[in-house]
């Protein structure tokens, strides 16, 4: 009956203020809020947008569009939305902009705020994000995993954790088509090998073969499921007092791996001496493969000068060989920047990339920002509305392509966290507003980064369990072909 009660009475709370509030003294002033959810779009189906007033004692928030209204009372200084409410008014507030004032006490004083918008877009949004959260300079690696979130709600759970698995380093997860039920994953040390999962099968298999460089990394799904595109890199990295990580590569190819026959496909197109390519992505028609390439260089001293071009070749599924022709889409000479990890959008309509001023690892550099082209025009541009003073890396599209989200550090320089943005059918970004907790203080407790996160368009089975067993069985039946 305890909990009963409780949750009744916070019903209640929220039922009276909707009729009976008082303001003594209206502001023409802004608020400051944390996060800063002002002025942004919203797919109809996201988690409470939980928020702190800077400076100020919260007293409530009032949500107006058209003749309905939501009133919430502050607890501990901070909005707290019911989760059903909120969605019970969005649903109302869908392709529409929601009138938000801000209501605050001022010694015993109820002063409203200048109202802020915000715009409830028709676009739904994928239900879950996959991620893997990890120590921000990657010098521990004995407890990390990779973990999923349900955005229309607060809920976060295990896919896998490497305390199931022999405290392993476990990196490169992705998802193909969005499935929550075909992915992937690589792990390295006790157990080292690439864990793939098909509905209920499991396979865990050894990619390093006596003619690659290394086991392969930097996945992507060929949009058949049938073949996934990896680079293969002999690589270095430095550790810095300030905690900025340097990774750069000596060597470096891109091939494709068909997944059923266990082939390893390379060509001397995507595996040229005296370059390096690696961040490989096909195209959502699945006929062409993009990626990226830069001239040799001698690593690190020349590291400044190390700028890698936009590339992309014709890609035959049938057959799973590689075209002859290779069109660049960004020439990082022209630019003088670096170009990586190139993501289409579903329709196939445009590319997001990062650019940084060097290098093949932008997570680090505070330059790095997002950049789209337009692959109908060939025109590029800075991501409006959506670079800030620091780092924005490891991008995604939505399955509709109407949402992207990316890791940023523009909150403290140190740990990324996830922001998403609404992109228009016009091709253009809304202001990105930061994934919603419950508490608005997660963040500042939370001592580790969101890394690679990828929409999906459900909740992952724990298969902690089936894929322990599994990986204590690693085969090594991976074959190499060179095709030309």
């Amino acid at each position: 009956m305890k909990y009963i009660f409780l949750v009744f009475f916070s019903v209640v709370i929220i039922s009276s203020c909707k009729n009976d509030y008082t303001v003594d003294q209206h502001l023409k002033e802004e608020v400051v809020i944390v996060p800063d959810y002002k002025n942004i779009t919203v797919p109809y189906n996201i988690a409470p947008l939980n928020f702190s007033v800077k400076g100020e004692k919260l007293s409530f928030v009032k949500y107006e569009v058209d003749d309905h209204s939501l009133v919430v009372k502050a607890s501990n200084n901070q909005t707290s939305v019911p989760i059903k409410e909120w969605h019970d008014f969005l649903q109302q507030a869908k392709g529409k902009s929601v009138n938000v004032t801000v209501v605050v006490d001022r010694k015993g004083n109820q002063v409203a705020f200048a109202p802020f918008s915000i715009e409830v877009s028709t676009d739904m949004i994928d239900e879950y994000i996959a991620y893997r959260l990890i120590e921000p300079g990657y010098e521990i690696w004995n407890q990390m995993g990779i973990y999923q979130r349900n955005l229309t709600n607060f809920d976060q759970s295990v896919i896998i954790e490497n305390t199931s698995t022999g405290n392993n380093c476990m990196n490169c997860h992705s998802f193909c088509n969005w499935n929550p039920r075909h992915y992937m994953f690589h792990m390295r040390s006790t157990y080292g090998g690439t864990v793939i999962v098909d509905e209920d099968h499991i396979d865990f298999i050894d990619t390093k073969v006596k003619e690659t460089i290394s086991p392969l990394v930097y996945p992507y799904w060929h949009p058949s499921g049938n073949y996934i595109a990896f680079s293969t890199n002999k690589t270095s990295q430095g550790f810095h007092p300030t905690q900025r990580v340097e990774v750069f590569d000596k060597a470096s190819d891109v091939i494709v791996y068909n997944v059923k026959e266990h082939l390893i496909i390379s060509s001397p197109r995507i595996a040229q001496d005296g370059a390096y390519e690696t961040f490989p992505a096909f195209s959502p028609d699945g006929k062409f493969l993009y990626f990226c390439s830069a001239k040799a260089k001698s690593v690190p001293d020349s590291i400044q000068n190390l700028k890698y071009n936009l590339c992309r070749i014709p890609f035959d599924e049938g057959s799973g060989h590689i075209g002859k022709t290779i069109d660049t889409l960004f020439f990082a000479d022209k630019e003088n920047k670096s170009f990586s990890f190139p993501r289409i959008s579903p329709d196939g309509r445009y590319l997001l990339g990062t650019v940084s001023a060097y290098g093949t690892f932008p997570i680090w550099h505070k330059d790095a920002d997002l950049y789209v082209i337009d692959l109908h025009s060939g025109e590029g541009r800075y991501a409006e509305n959506v670079n800030s003073f620091d780092t924005e890396s490891y991008h995604s599209w939505s399955s509709s392509g109407r949402w992207v989200i990316f890791s940023s550090r523009r909150m403290d320089g140190l740990y990324t966290r996830p922001y998403i943005a609404h992109f228009s059918a016009d091709g253009r970004f809304g202001k990105p507003f930061l994934l919603p907790q419950k508490d608005v203080c997660y963040y500042q407790t939370l001592l580790k980064s969101y890394n690679i996160p990828e929409f999906i368009t459900g909740k992952v089975d724990n298969n902690s369990l089936s894929i322990y067993r599994r990986v204590q069985q690693k085969e090594n039946k991976s074959r190499f072909q060179i095709v030309d």
